[in-house]
């Protein structure tokens, strides 16, 4: 074979060149293939498995305008067809109550009245909504119409009357996130610029405990980090977070959860339900929106906003940023990260919908999942592992809470 030789360059013949080309491009073709086939089963995998989204605040914004979850909705991130698009099976949709009720008075009613509005879902709809009040309901519901469980997002609503938690679970709410981003009358929050009680209040306290007694889901995303520390010492069941992050990729930030965190949640049974939003997954991101947060604090003090104009200053202001968007890839790495901390039976998922506005590029509502599901699976994730993580550890917390109420009921009657 004769190889020609131009000064510096050498020139293979075609002959040669030929198979090289040809290889490459089967290789290419090849994980082209393998992708395509990955993604398929992704989908696949979303429609087969049960799946859970254990926090969606659709409650909220349909009550402040109303519009038909029942079909492709213009706005918001969950709706009917959507939700079946993406394989969700089971969403835990949320009452949610701003910090401002707890001085301005009015948050049980608010609770109550979204409460009824989620029930209304299923009686406008019941050919595609049902409610589950426990884990074997959801299960039976499994494949049907999409079930809907009805939580409380700050214990503002108690309005310091501890029958009111009986009442609201009387009502079929099966967890409450006990704050928000400020400091209320049962514990301090992350958000908040100091603390007030130094973790749980008394009447937190007390409320950590009925909580138990009722078989209600104790959620520790928002709070502080001694409240978080102070209710793992007191509950005497699982404790979950259902909207949180992992505090590793965001250093400083409060509002994740550190690694000790996470291993104190996983050694009491309880999961971290992985939210979707930018600023808990992308590190850039999340320094956007914590230097934005301080412009309209010091705004807000300088200019003395109180009330209605202080919450619309801050909504326009958060409307108008153009923050960095997180990939699906970062999701899934804080799912790894659980994973490789506390083992595959701690960790799910609580996008945050409706309740975030920066979300990452394929996960921008609930049609999503899917995409998660193939991130996963390119990182070796099993079927029984996505099983465990679409719903399985949240619904083996919930089943603890409940045998753990179950048995303390059965103790005290013993001792009566």
């Amino acid at each position: 074979m004769q190889i020609m030789y131009l000064g510096k360059v050498t020139l293979l013949p075609l002959v040669t060149i030929l198979p090289i080309a040809l290889s490459l491009h089967d290789a290419r073709a090849a994980g082209a293939d393998a992708d395509a086939e990955l993604k398929s089963r992704a989908q696949k995998l979303a429609q087969k498995l049960l799946l859970i989204d254990t926090h969606l605040d659709t409650p909220w914004e349909v009550h402040k305008k109303w519009y038909d979850i029942s079909v492709r909705a213009e706005k918001g991130q969950f709706d009917y067809v959507r939700a079946r698009q993406g394989g969700l099976n089971a969403a835990i949709m949320v009452a949610y109550i701003a910090p401002e009720y707890e001085e301005k008075g009015g948050a049980r009613g608010l609770a109550d009245q979204m409460i009824e509005e989620v029930k209304g879902y299923v009686q406008k709809w019941p050919d595609k909504f049902a409610l589950a009040a426990s884990p074997q309901e959801v299960r039976s519901q499994f494949g049907g119409r999409i079930t809907l469980i009805p939580a409380i997002e700050n214990g503002s609503a108690l309005e310091d009357d501890l029958k009111n938690l009986k009442y609201f679970y009387d009502r079929g709410v099966r967890y409450m996130t006990l704050c928000h981003s400020k400091n209320n009358h049962l514990c301090d929050s992350s958000f908040d610029q100091g603390p007030k009680w130094h973790g749980l209040s008394p009447f937190g306290k007390q409320v950590v405990a009925e909580m138990n007694r009722l078989g209600m889901m104790i959620d520790v995303s928002h709070v502080s980090d001694d409240t978080f520390y102070q209710v793992i010492e007191l509950s005497k069941a699982p404790v979950v977070a259902t909207h949180s992050a992992c505090r590793h990729f965001t250093p400083g930030w409060q509002r994740n959860m550190s690694n000790e965190m996470i291993c104190d949640l996983a050694a009491k049974g309880g999961v971290i339900q992985i939210n979707f939003g930018s600023i808990f997954i992308n590190m850039t991101t999340n320094r956007e929106f914590v230097k934005l947060s301080e412009e309209i604090r010091r705004y807000i003090e300088a200019h003395n906003l109180q009330g209605e104009e202080r919450i619309n200053y801050t909504r326009q202001r958060f409307k108008q940023a153009q923050f960095t968007k997180a990939s699906v890839s970062q999701v899934a790495d804080h799912i790894d990260h659980v994973v490789k901390l506390v083992g595959i039976d701690h960790v799910g998922l609580g996008s945050d919908f409706d309740g975030v506005e920066q979300v990452p590029e394929g996960l921008e509502d609930v049609s999503g999942y899917p995409n998660l599901i193939y991130e996963l699976l390119k990182r070796g994730y099993s079927e029984e592992a996505l099983k465990k993580i679409c719903a399985e550890n949240f619904l083996r917390a919930w089943t603890q809470i409940l045998q753990a109420a179950a048995t303390s009921s059965e103790t005290a009657d013993k001792t009566r």
